[in-house]
């Protein structure tokens, strides 16, 4: 009875092994020749191109799905009563002119001591007690609780003036062409050329431009509107300047000539 029972189980496991085959058998044909629209079966590289296109076209869903999805939930009723809503489309000005901010990216600032609800309310974020808890500006730019500090720490280079006052003078420009136009043997300041209407006011509000009232100018050279440089016509001329330039001083002088430096704090002229 045993030996009967043992063979019994040993042909029902080659009928479950023999099932198994045949439907693998199917699986595979089913994939490898698959039937065409009329009920004829079609060769392995057909098969192939149909399978790298269905696959295609479901990973072109998927991504279109995942660029059209609004995180906005403002925006979401009316995504999905019109489906074009956040979708980038030429307008009439091409589709640069109809581009918009991405749902969700543009949020609002948060307001803070307008209620204890908004969770910024009351104190804003700054606490209770405490120096920093109190209005106006409780310490200094700089102040780090009264260790050294940074601008303290770091090492100064030698005989380079750093601090408040030290920054470096911007110049209103005199140039050689409002020169040729004053009159032969005469003195000349910005002053001077400014009342004989040869040049307009310098507005010049960055740096140490202006001391005790009176506009720091400097003589330069320039070139006209060809490019070229403007070479000094008018003879005798005494120009008067807080600075020049090498090239300014050169002409100046090969015209019979003089330059005449002014103290920038008085305005006084400078014996060479």
């Amino acid at each position: 009875r045993n030996s009967a029972s043992v063979v019994k189980m040993h042909r029902t496991a080659l009928a479950l092994t023999a099932v198994l085959a045949v439907t693998s058998l199917a699986v595979s044909s089913a994939f490898v020749a698959p039937l065409a629209s009329n009920g004829a079966f079609v060769g392995a590289g057909q098969a192939h191109k149909g399978i790298q296109a269905a696959s295609l076209s479901r990973a072109h869903g998927a991504l279109s799905g995942l660029s059209m999805k609004v995180f906005d939930w403002k925006k979401r009723d009316a995504r999905a009563a019109d489906p074009t809503v956040g979708v980038a489309t030429e307008g009439e000005f091409g589709f640069l002119g109809n581009l918009s901010p991405a749902p969700g990216s543009q949020k609002k600032k948060t307001r803070k001591g307008r209620g204890i609800s908004a969770g910024q309310g009351a104190t804003c974020g700054f606490g209770m007690r405490g120096q920093k808890s109190r209005s106006g500006r409780p310490t200094r730019a700089g102040f780090e609780g009264g260790q050294m500090p940074l601008y303290r720490r770091l090492p100064k280079y030698v005989g380079r003036p750093m601090g408040p006052g030290h920054t470096k003078a911007n110049y209103g420009l005199l140039k050689l062409s409002v020169l040729n136009k004053c009159d032969a043997n005469s003195e000349v300041t910005y002053e001077s050329a400014l009342a004989a209407g040869h040049m307009t006011k310098l507005k010049i509000s960055k740096g140490c431009s202006v001391i005790r009232g009176k506009q720091l100018v400097k003589v330069i050279g320039c070139n006209d509107a060809d490019g070229e440089p403007v070479k000094l016509s008018t003879q005798g001329l005494t120009v008067k300047a807080h600075a020049f330039t090498a090239s300014a001083v050169e002409q100046i002088q090969a015209n019979g000539g003089k330059c005449v430096l002014l103290n920038p704090v008085t305005g006084a002229d400078i014996e060479a």
